[in-house]
């Protein structure tokens, strides 16, 4: 039988999570204090300790989260095999999934330039084109490693999502898809 979650607790974690993203817009992580997130939250910290060992904790989780519905999402790519439909398929979930979690990664990359939240994302995109990548017979060039292939295309999107909320969106969605879109050779 599958164990419910209190919905205590899903309120409760969630509030410590917006409490530390409002925190996160106006301060670096590493200056927030535990006592910090209790106050903006209106949690005592016997509430906090209940269910986070510390403010790291509770940011790994958040990430965890983040990565987690990036993944939902990269699974329903119907591009299966890896090219450059896959590709743009990819970009456009990544930029859906920064977009709809804006204020998330802005709070995390305004004043916190900590990598934990890149290497999340790297992760959760080098998982999905090294599982497509798997399936195809025809990669690339077969002298190439695997691994050089995934990081190469896997930083190349990052990199470009994150430059995209970073900037203030100062291309559209459809401008950027449009522009990758002639980098991105027809056959990859």
């Amino acid at each position: 039988m599958q164990e419910k979650t209190d919905l205590r607790v899903i309120k409760t974690k969630k509030i410590l999570f917006d409490s530390l993203l409002k925190l996160m817009k106006n301060k670096n992580f590493e200056k927030i204090k535990i006592s910090d997130i209790c106050e903006e939250s209106l949690i005592n910290r016997s509430t906090f300790y209940a269910h986070y060992e510390d403010k790291y904790e509770l940011l790994m989780e958040l990430f965890e989260e983040q990565k987690i519905a990036l993944l939902k999402k990269l699974e329903n790519n119907e591009n299966i095999i890896f090219s450059k439909e896959y590709m743009m398929e990819l970009l456009n979930i990544l930029i859906d999934h920064i977009d709809e979690n804006r204020e998330t990664y802005s709070a995390i990359l305004t004043n916190n330039r900590d990598g934990i939240l890149i290497d999340f994302l790297i992760d959760a995109i080098e998982r999905d084109v090294s599982d497509r990548l798997k399936n195809n017979n025809e990669i690339i060039d077969s002298n190439l490693p695997l691994d050089i292939i995934v990081k190469f295309y896997a930083g190349g999107l990052i990199n470009i999502g994150i430059a995209w909320i970073t900037r203030n969106e100062k291309y559209s969605k459809e401008e950027l898809l449009s522009y990758i879109d002639k980098l991105i050779p027809d056959k990859i």
